[in-house]
């Protein structure tokens, strides 16, 4: 069976509530945050596969950060 999303939500509405909150029940937080995760789009993966800064590079920025926050203040 292939329902779309809003078929799914108009035949969830018919429901009464307490089978509604059994069925939320099923659908922990934690399920549905795996689901998600697993869903990663073209964006995301890009994102993720973009470089990082060692630690050093890190304390620079932060270093400038300080140094140029201190420039603009005077």
């Amino acid at each position: 069976m292939n329902l779309g999303f809003r078929q799914i939500v108009n035949l969830l509405n018919q429901l009464p509530a307490n089978q509604i909150a059994k069925i939320k029940n099923e659908f922990s937080d934690y399920y549905l945050t795996e689901k998600a995760r697993s869903e990663v789009s073209d964006f995301q993966k890009f994102i993720l596969s973009g470089p990082l800064m060692s630690d050093e590079q890190y304390s620079n920025f932060c270093l400038n950060r300080q140094q140029f926050s201190v420039w603009r203040t005077h």
